[in-house]
């Protein structure tokens, strides 16, 4: 009984199996084969094998060439670029300034004379209409004080003319226009005085000649400068700069500027670097350049700061242990009057004062203070600025200066 029980148990036990297996595998036919995503790279059938043996195709006659008439490349065609490679961009250099040749400075200032013909009426033709009056009486000598007063000549100097004019006008008689102005000529270029008006860029000693232009802001120093070596280069000298203003913003730059248009090469440092150590090495290039002339830009700085006007002193120093300064030039503004002899005085009191330049001489400004001015500092004024041009800038000649003032 029991044998028969077993029996039945795996009969049941494989029809349940064998019924199983039918069912999945209907639907197995029923569902179709899902699709790859569309992610999945598509898979090419490899290539076909090569046909070898007696399968092989049959070769294809194909015209030949020698080596001599495929031709080898040249070499320019060996280096050639690429078509699909584009040349690089090569930015081409900036073309050297090109050095300019600047007029001679014999006679400047008598070229420059026309630039004089405002300050004529102040001064010159002012002189001229009151000595050619009938009567010279006490109120026309008054008035001629007070026309050399206003023409910032001086309180002293003006008296001086005023005695000598007077002078002259009683013993000689003097009357026609001619003979006046001949008269007042005279006077002004005696007032004038005769001084050793020439720059001096030669040193005793086997180095360049230095020359330190000094004065304060606004007078235009580092303008002045670079046309002062306008001149040294017209007269034939070769010159290297020192860009000692270190405090006002691109005053180096303007300066470098200046010197690349007459070739001379510009010595300059960090912006509010030691501008004694920057003159020192000015100095020491000029040396070993075997350079004639040595100019050395100081900073514009106020005459009321006493420390910067120790530093000015220091400058001085430290270069004079080269070989002494040939030159000291106060830059002065000629249209600043009186407020001019105050700085004169005290850049005189810190650094030895041996010449004046007087900037922005043309137009509107007083001829009158070159007279005052040496008087004042009892050294010559040896160049002027007649104007905004590079070779504006004229060796002072009284003579000349004084016909342009009085005309012709």
């Amino acid at each position: 009984m029991e044998l028969i029980l077993a029996v039945v148990i795996a009969l049941v036990v494989a029809v349940a199996v064998t019924s199983g297996l039918v069912i999945s595998g209907r639907k197995k036919k029923q569902l179709p084969p899902a699709e790859p995503p569309s992610t999945t790279p598509t898979i090419t059938a490899p290539p076909a094998e090569p046909h070898v043996g007696d399968e092989a195709e049959t070769p294809r006659e194909e015209p030949r060439r020698t080596v001599e008439e495929v031709g080898f490349p040249t070499a320019e065609e060996a280096v050639e670029t690429p078509a699909a490679v584009e040349d690089p961009v090569v930015a081409e250099a900036p073309p050297a300034p090109e050095i300019e040749v600047p007029e001679p400075t014999a006679g400047r200032l008598v070229r420059l004379r026309a630039r004089l013909a405002r300050s004529q009426n102040s001064l010159g033709k002012g002189l001229l209409t009151l000595l050619s009056r009938e009567h010279l009486d006490e109120d026309t000598w008054e008035e001629i004080e007070e026309t050399l007063l206003t023409a910032d000549v001086g309180v002293a100097p003006t008296q001086e003319l005023v005695d000598r004019l007077r002078e002259r006008v009683r013993v000689l008689g003097t009357r026609t226009p001619e003979e006046l102005r001949g008269l007042l000529r005279e006077e002004l270029i005696a007032l004038l005085g005769d001084y050793d008006r020439t720059v001096h860029t030669e040193s005793p000693e086997d180095v360049p000649g230095v020359v330190m232009v000094v004065g304060v802001n606004g007078t235009g120093k580092t303008t002045t400068t670079g046309k002062l070596a306008r001149v040294l280069v017209a007269d034939g000298k070769s010159v290297v700069l020192g860009a000692a203003d270190t405090f006002r913003a691109a005053a180096a730059d303007q300066l470098q500027t200046w010197g690349d248009r007459v070739g001379a090469r510009t010595i300059r440092g960090p912006e509010g670097g030691d501008p004694a150590s920057i003159a020192y090495d000015a100095v020491k290039e000029g040396i070993a350049e075997k350079a004639d002339v040595v100019l050395i830009d100081t900073a514009g700085r106020l005459h009321t700061k006493t420390g910067l006007m120790d530093e000015l002193g220091k400058v001085k120093r430290v270069v004079e242990k080269h070989g002494p300064l040939d030159e000291i030039l106060l830059v002065l503004d000629a249209t600043t009057g009186q407020n001019g002899l105050i700085q004169a005085r005290v850049f005189a009191e810190v650094v030895d004062i041996t010449g004046i330049v007087l900037t922005k001489l043309d137009g509107t400004a007083k001829g009158g203070i070159v007279v005052a001015v040496q008087r004042e500092l009892g050294v010559p004024v040896k160049l002027v600025g007649l104007g905004e041009g590079p070779d504006d800038l004229a060796p002072f000649e009284p003579a000349a200066f004084v016909d342009a003032l009085i005309g012709d």
